[in-house]
Formats: structure tokens, sequence, C-alpha cells
């Protein structure tokens, strides 16, 4: 991938690949043979989909840092090093069937369940015509199947067993999926959501997504424990991942989702990763004062993207083929940018400020006809 010095974080700018890195990914896979069965299924087309929407996540995010220094925006939350836990859970799921919920740092998730970049870029400008009307930066379209998060992420567990529940008694094979921050586990609603679907069995898969930081917190300050054995409160299924690895993370989704569908309760997959910067663009700096510089440069040598195209090439799809994918991701995003900035031209209807109140009839009605 090209490299973007202004908006990349340092680790990466002059990145190169760690060949004993590689080898541990690969490593990884090919010693669990369940992982091994699930990647070699992955045809050349589903690679070069899991780079594309690699690229794709990370150029939004640049998007939006570009639209930060330049003043259109005063911050923007950026998952950069994350990448690889969104994109490979959501490949993981039949997107014709499953729901997500993504934390706003799984933009990616989705554009892959079809929402346009421009509605993404334009939930930021909060444009009358973003998602929900500029409310809320927040966003989601159940006619692609993607549940509009809660700000507060802990609560996302409990809607999402809804979600699971809604499915079973339908009898629809669907699976829900939402992440977990390591912060969000501290509370109360996370713990009533995570019981209930263990307690009832329901199709939803949870992605504890611990980059090791609540906010601007570390680990060893807010309380962590042993996250690798969370689910074991619960009794629910769970699988480790390495969250810089798609391949791995796309596996042991796979694997927990293909539980989760059976019949057999909700699956956890364990991701450890971490953000290479602060809780949004505006402390950056903070982030970089408050954790040891040891940790940006251990895992800055892991960049989702870099590992994965040392993958890519390993099995034929070289750098050639590559840059065609990128050149074709950066034009999509820069046109959806410039789109999505012509909706600031838009007034909005002043009616839209009064709230008249809603039925949870009315609520639930825009799922129920969606089969969920």
């Amino acid at each position: 991938m090209r490299r973007h010095p202004a908006y990349d974080p340092p680790e990466y700018r002059n990145w190169t690949l760690d060949p004993d890195l590689l080898h541990a990914a690969r490593r990884r896979i090919e010693d669990d043979p369940e992982r091994r069965r699930v990647v070699e299924a992955l045809s050349r087309e589903d690679l070069e989909g899991l780079y594309r929407d690699l690229l794709r996540t990370r150029l939004f995010d640049i998007g939006l840092k570009r639209w930060v220094r330049q003043g259109v925006l005063s911050k923007a939350w950026l998952g950069t090093g994350e990448e690889a836990v969104t994109v490979g859970s959501v490949h993981a799921l039949d997107r014709s069937l499953d729901v997500v919920c993504p934390m706003i740092r799984n933009a990616g998730a989705c554009f892959m369940m079809g929402m346009p970049f421009a509605d993404l870029f334009r939930g930021y400008l909060g444009t009358p015509d973003s998602p929900n009307g500029g409310r809320d930066l927040h966003v989601g379209d159940l006619d692609r199947r993607v549940l509009q998060p809660i700000s507060h992420m802990g609560t996302n567990v409990p809607v999402m067993a809804g979600v699971g529940l809604a499915f079973r008694n339908r009898g629809v094979p669907g699976v829900a999926l939402t992440w977990i921050g390591d912060g969000a586990t501290k509370t109360g609603e996370c713990h009533e959501g995570l019981n209930f679907a263990a307690v009832q069995s329901l199709p939803v898969v949870y992605v504890l997504q611990d980059n090791r930081v609540a906010l601007g917190t570390p680990a060893e300050q807010h309380g962590a424990a042993d996250l690798g054995r969370w689910g074991e409160i619960y009794g629910i299924r769970t699988w480790h991942a390495d969250g810089n690895h798609v391949l791995d993370t796309f596996a042991a989704t796979r694997l927990a989702a293909d539980h989760a569908r059976s019949g057999q309760g909700p699956g956890l997959v364990v991701a450890r990763t971490f953000r290479m910067g602060g809780h949004a663009t505006h402390d950056e700096k903070e982030a970089r004062d408050t954790f040891d510089p040891e940790l940006f440069r251990s895992w800055g040598k892991r960049d989702p993207i870099g590992l994965f195209e040392g993958w890519l090439e390993e099995e034929g799809i070289d750098a050639t083929r590559r840059e065609e994918l990128e050149e074709a991701a950066a034009a999509e995003i820069e046109a959806a940018a410039a789109e999505a900035l012509l909706s600031r031209e838009i007034e909005p209807d002043p009616s839209l400020a009064f709230f008249e109140g809603f039925s949870a009839a009315g609520v639930l009605a825009p799922i129920a006809h969606r089969g969920v």
C-alpha cells in the first residue's frame, strides 16, 4: 500500500515486512486444522476482496483525518491498526442474512454490508440526507442489515441478543454480530446481554476487540482481567484471534458464526489488537504520551495491511494487481467524499427538530418486514 506520511502513524511511514511475523501468521493458520480448512476454501477473488476492504477501511480513515486537518470536522474516531478485526469478521458472515451492529471504529462494516461511502461521510457531516437525518454520527441502515449502534457501547450487547432472539423465534437462520471494546466489558448492560444470550442459547457472535485501552485508560489501570478467558464466565464458546491478521480473524469468526448458526449458542471471538492513535484525532499526542513507546513500535511492525500484502505475494497476487485494487479503492473514497461535501448545501427541514415520540411497534416494524 502507498504510504501517506501526512496521515499515517510514524511507524507505518517507512514500513517494511518482518519475515518472522509473516511466518508466524502462516503457522498460526496451518497449525489449526479447522482454521486451515476455512482459509484454504478461500478463492483468489475472496483474498482480493479482503485486501480491497482493508484498503477501503484505511483510506476512509485517512479521508476523515484529512477533513480534520482541513477544518471540515473537529475530530474523528479512527480504527487505524485495527482494520483486520472488522474486515475479517464481516467477511465471515452471510451478508445477505446476518445483521451487524458496528462500533464507530468498525465503520468498515457499514460499507461492507452495502452502505455507500458517501453516506458514512455524511454521517460525520450531520447533513439532512445522512442515514439518520444528521442526528448522530453513529449510522446504520436496516435495509442493508446494519443496526445503528448506541454510543454507550456496552448497550449493543443486549440489543444484538434481542436480534438473535428474533432470528430464533422467527425460524430465520441468521446470526447477529457486534463488537465489544475492553472498556465496554465494565458495563452492566454488557454482562446482562452476554448472560441472556448464553442462557437462551442465541445465535449471536460477539467480537471482543481487545486493544488494551478504554478510551484513554490503559488496561492495567482499569482493572482488566484476562479477557482471553472472559467467555468462561458465561459458558460461551470462545475463539482467540490475532486481530492484526485478517485471515485469522476471518477464520475464528467463521467458526464462531457456524457454531451460533447451528443452534449451539453464542460465540465469542477475542481479537487482540492495538489502536495506532488516540481515542480520536484530538488526543493522538496524549495517547503517545500515555503509552510506552515500545507498544507503538512493536504493534507498528504488525500493520494489518502490510502483513496481508506479504501473504498475498506468496499466494501469487503481486504488487501490480494490488496497486490496481488500491487505485480503484482510492478513487471510490475520493468520489464519495466529494459527493458528501455537496450535501452541506442542503437546507434542513426545521420540523425535524421536533420530537413527536415513537411506539415500540413503530420501531420494530422495519426490522420485522426485513425477516429478522
